[in-house]
């Protein structure tokens, strides 16, 4: 059933809240006594997320790239999707890393005694040469064996481009099995996600029991850096882009969207919101069904800007708090792991929780206590989550609009349609 016709009680985000005040309310009376009882259910669920994060990104991804097929108009079209994506994506990350190191919302923050904690060494390539090597792996399976996500994101959107160029019969075998076991792993992700409450219960009462409230106050910071981040791309970047990349005029897209950003933001899935999104991609900005049928799922599949941006700033603040300077190097290093992975993103809520930890190991920050940083900021990201899903879902439209126009179609958003 979905989330807008359940009870109140048994919305996720309401769950997901119940369990953040219950677990404020538990770790303030119980102190440091209650956390060996409870820390078990955050630790539990941090395993889960991480559990499903390589075949989550395998199947995504070879998904995806391979669905496109073969031909030089739909290689012309996927080069244009494409570019455009990284491009939107990129810039929703430096917006993030802008606002984080201008506000600073980790530095001097104490949440679970992470800065007193040994920190440990940046394991960070010295070098593009080394960069680049680090990304191609001598074995596929022993990358994902050792959490090397690089390596298994771009082995697994060079199995998405064979894929879609192999003849008719085997592409079209290998594409309903990938396809199948991303739609399994987007039902366990869902199940894995059904499984927050009792996590962030676990989480946030071994969050305050061990330093009280004072972390609360960084958390409110970083909720403040993400909306503020998120709002500059909704509203500047991606107007910017339609203007100058497809002479539209924002005003009149962003009304035409009304019902798929209203969509978005309350179920928190992309996935989700695609009918919707095509409806009005379609019948009210004016789009062909012969591109937005390719933009959108594609897009809902690899283009995640909130993610992408979320991801980014989440490393960041994650440092701050820990006590970890990061260079211009380890930040780029950063920038380019959250652009990668985010095209992995499943179009589920809170998804970019699990990728979060791809970015994380790009740096070498872990440890029980990246976990319970994690964790608390799961338990204030519900708000976050449903923004930055809007905002992806905004940039997938722009997309599919701005490569129609590239595309000769006209009359797109030329007028408000009721």
């Amino acid at each position: 059933m979905p989330q807008e016709n359940l009870p109140w009680y048994r919305r996720l985000h309401w769950q997901i809240l119940i369990a953040m005040a219950l677990g404020t309310v538990v770790g303030l009376v119980g102190g440091t006594e209650v956390v060996p009882k409870v820390d078990w259910l955050g630790t539990l669920f941090i395993k889960l997320l991480k559990m499903i994060i390589v075949p989550l990104i395998l199947t995504s991804i070879v998904s995806g790239v391979a669905s496109v097929g073969g031909g030089r108009d739909l290689g012309r079209l996927f080069g244009k999707t494409l570019g455009y994506y990284v491009l939107s994506s990129a810039l929703a990350i430096f917006a993030g890393l802008f606002a984080v190191n201008l506000i600073r919302p980790g530095v001097g923050a104490n949440i679970v005694g992470a800065e007193s904690k040994t920190i440990p060494e940046l394991a960070t390539p010295s070098s593009p040469k080394e960069l680049l090597l680090d990304i191609v792996p001598e074995n596929v399976v022993a990358a994902a064996a050792e959490s090397h996500m690089l390596a298994v994101i771009f082995f697994s959107i060079l199995l998405g481009m064979a894929i879609a160029g192999l003849p008719d019969r085997p592409r079209e075998t290998l594409q309903q099995f990938f396809g199948a076991a991303f739609q399994a792993m987007m039902r366990l992700t869902g199940g894995v996600i059904r499984f927050a409450p009792i996590g962030v219960f676990g989480l946030i009462t071994t969050l305050v029991g061990s330093s009280g409230l004072e972390s609360f106050r960084a958390l409110g910071l970083y909720m403040i850096t993400i909306a503020l981040s998120l709002s500059f791309h909704l509203f500047v970047t991606l107007p910017l882009l339609l203007l100058v990349l497809g002479r539209i005029r924002p005003s009149i897209h962003f009304r035409n969207m009304v019902e798929p950003l209203a969509m978005a933001f309350s179920t928190s899935s992309s996935g989700a919101t695609l009918p919707v999104t095509m409806n009005a991609v379609e019948n009210k900005v004016g789009v062909s069904n012969r591109i937005s049928s390719f933009v959108l799922p594609m897009g809902a599949t690899v283009n995640m800007d909130g993610t992408a941006l979320y991801e980014c700033a989440g490393v960041l603040f994650i440092a701050q708090v820990m006590g970890v300077d990061l260079s211009i190097g380890a930040q780029l290093v950063v920038v380019f792991t959250a652009l990668l992975a985010s095209i992995g993103a499943a179009a589920v809520p809170s998804a970019g929780l699990v990728i979060i930890f791809i970015v994380l190991e790009a740096v070498n920050l872990r440890g029980p206590e990246v976990g319970v940083i994690v964790g608390a900021m799961l338990a204030i990201d519900r708000p976050l989550d449903m923004y930055r899903t809007a905002v992806n879902i905004f940039s997938d439209s722009c997309g599919a609009a701005i490569i129609a126009v590239s595309e000769g179609e006209s009359d797109i958003d030329t007028a408000v349609v009721p």
